[in-house]
């Protein structure tokens, strides 16, 4: 038989995707947890030998753009959340860049962000869900935060907004949604967009209805840290067609064509066009009507996207519970620990386990997070606690509602501890256990 016959080329890919099965039982075996020999992360990724396998699948096509495997996760990715159109991309960070800057296109007539501009955000948060306002040149108004739950004070919506006002985009904080029902509100009694940063909250519901359709557009990522990972990876979520073409072309160079990969002349007029002062017949896969960037992801990371799609209801459900878990465990300290809450209406996915020391207890939040860290439990302040007090936001043009007391409370008093699907019983008890005696030590 020929060797290079495609008869051939399956058997050999088979053989090797079956070694690739052995060899990812001899190199990553399971382990048990030894409690303050072995770290406990705050997250990680979490994968088989069917994640390996897919990645070993793609990289044998040598499609090294997007391709089949890009296509697939963007469609059932779409079905899981329930929007219409998913757009890949090479991070959450770059998910958000796009998300703002699809929306500064002139085609949108004054619905358009222009620089000056302003859009609502929260000072508790991570710094790429407000970069990309900054880098379109338009002004964030950042208001508080709700304490526990973390996300945007709603309260202090009507006082945010100002005649320049034309955006919000909150971020449900780590996998907790926020107030939906009254941002959406507010959002279409003042004509504004909404973007809702899902990037911790995969799996997350409000109102048994799935974050990331309720904004204009919506932003995930696969971070390893995240729900699901491709290693880098994002995506870009939307409902309407108009935005879904605007965005792909941001995300592909500010191209005016819309053929994937690999294609030409989908549109079957592509010596026919004449837009701008091009002369007629300009090929179309070379003209540009955005100023746009190059934000694809490869094939081999969308591979693992599918491949960890499959487990996603599971991780989803282990985080429910791990953070269950620890929502007990701690709860007789709470003389000492501000625990979290869940928004009334919503059922989280939860990216991690928000701890507040009060302000009155006996102990600061630095000795904790030392001591917890002592004993190789893994732990984070909440993001960029009060971003306003960042250096990199000094001298930026920005404005404030109220005083952030409450982001400064997050600032000095608040961080996070792990609940991600990698963690069992035994991790969680070990936290609880090492919280416990830490508090009876400090507290007498």
């Amino acid at each position: 038989m020929d060797s290079d016959s495609p008869s051939s080329a399956d058997a050999l890919r088979a053989k090797i995707l079956e070694m690739v099965r052995a060899f990812s039982a001899e190199n990553w075996p399971k382990r048990e947890f030894t409690p303050g020999k072995d770290p406990v992360p705050v997250s990680g990724r979490v994968f088989d030998y069917d994640d390996v396998m897919t990645l070993v699948d793609s990289s044998l096509d040598f499609w090294l753009t997007t391709g089949r495997f890009a296509a697939r996760f963007q469609h059932d990715f779409a079905h899981f959340i329930g929007c219409k159109h998913v757009l890949l991309v090479n991070s959450g960070s770059s998910a958000n860049l796009l998300a703002i800057s699809c929306l500064t296109s002139e085609t949108l007539g004054e619905r358009r962000l222009a620089p000056g501009d302003e859009v609502i955000t929260v000072a508790a948060g991570f710094p790429t869900t407000v970069n990309p306002i900054i880098q379109n040149r338009l002004t964030p108004v950042f208001v508080d935060v709700h304490v526990p739950t973390y996300n945007a004070d709603v309260t202090q919506l009507e006082a945010a907004l100002s005649e320049r006002t034309k955006a919000i985009i909150f971020a449900h904080t780590l996998g907790n949604p926020f107030d939906v029902t009254t941002v959406k509100r507010f959002a279409k009694k003042h004509h504004l967009w909404l973007i809702e940063d899902c990037c911790d909250a995969v799996g997350a519901t409000f109102h048994d209805k799935n974050c990331g359709t309720f904004g204009d557009v919506a932003t995930v990522s696969f971070y390893p840290a995240h729900h699901i990972t491709m290693g880098e990876g994002g995506a870009v979520m939307c409902g309407d067609k108009q935005i879904k073409k605007l965005a792909e072309s941001f995300r592909d160079w500010g191209r005016d064509c819309w053929c994937k990969p690999g294609r030409d002349n989908t549109c079957r007029k592509r010596f026919d066009w004449q837009l701008g002062e091009l002369p007629y017949g300009y090929d179309h896969k070379y003209t540009y009507s955005e100023i746009g960037y190059n934000l694809k992801l490869s094939d081999m990371q969308a591979a693992v996207g599918v491949a960890q799609l499959r487990k996603l209801p599971r991780f989803i459900e282990t985080r429910k519970r791990n953070f269950a878990h620890l929502r007990t465990g701690l709860g007789d300290l709470q003389a000492h620990l501000l625990l979290p809450e869940a928004t009334p209406g919503s059922d989280p996915s939860w990216f991690g386990f928000p701890i507040a020391v009060r302000p009155e207890a006996a102990f600061t939040r630095d000795a904790l997070v030392r001591h917890l860290e002592s004993k190789k439990i893994g732990t984070r302040l909440l993001f960029g606690g009060n971003l306003v007090r960042q250096p990199a936001y000094r001298n930026v043009p920005h404005r404030v509602v109220g005083e952030l007391a409450n982001s400064d409370f997050v600032m000095n008093q608040v961080f996070w501890i792990g609940v991600y699907p990698g963690l069992t019983t035994k991790h969680l008890d070990f936290v609880i256990d090492t919280v416990h005696a830490f508090c009876k030590k400090r507290a007498g």
